[in-house]
């Protein structure tokens, strides 16, 4: 059974074909997508096909992708979760995005708080990781607000649009939290 977490302002719950439309809301959005690694969307189609991806990596124990939704509210404002789960070594990524409707609110810390407990204590992971675009100032000032420690560039990791990207790569250690 998906796990629904719950914050004060936040329930993080699986990711349903109705979330199509949300998932579409954000991923459309050159302003999310920039930093991201992935092209904007064009289609609700497309969007679609990630709510298949997401359960997928979930039934595969690949990853696990949590909707976003601000309690008293209908539809996700967002997606979180780990992606690279690799249950044998202990450690996974964890990646978000949220719509920047709902930016610079504290939603995104509080998601991603929730989401490092049940990583660290229900999956029994110890060791989390972040991949970030250097040019993304949001992102990485909330990884380092919340512990993580930067290890190192990634050199042309990611590419956006065509072009190649330098990233930083974070990590959380269980026993340092």
């Amino acid at each position: 059974m998906f796990p629904i977490l719950e914050t004060d302002r936040l329930v993080l719950r699986e990711i349903k074909k109705e979330d199509a439309e949300g998932i579409f809301d954000c991923f459309s959005n050159d302003e999310v997508t920039r930093f991201y690694g992935q092209e904007t969307l064009e289609s609700i189609e497309q969007a679609e096909k990630f709510v298949d991806f997401f359960s997928k990596n979930y039934n595969e124990k690949k990853g696990i992708r949590w909707g976003i939704e601000r309690k008293g509210t209908k539809g996700i404002i967002g997606t979180i979760g780990f992606n690279a789960w690799m249950p044998k070594h202990k450690r996974a990524e964890i990646g978000y995005e949220i719509h920047p409707e709902h930016w610079r609110k504290g939603y995104t810390s509080e998601a991603v708080s929730k989401v490092l407990s049940y990583g660290f204590n229900l999956m029994n992971l110890t060791r989390i990781g972040a991949v970030v675009f250097i040019d993304n100032e949001a992102s990485n000032n909330l990884l380092l607000k919340i512990g993580f420690q930067k290890e190192g560039v990634l050199r042309d990791y990611m590419y956006q649009n065509g072009v190649a990207h330098d990233t930083y790569v974070y990590s959380l250690l269980k026993n340092s939290k």
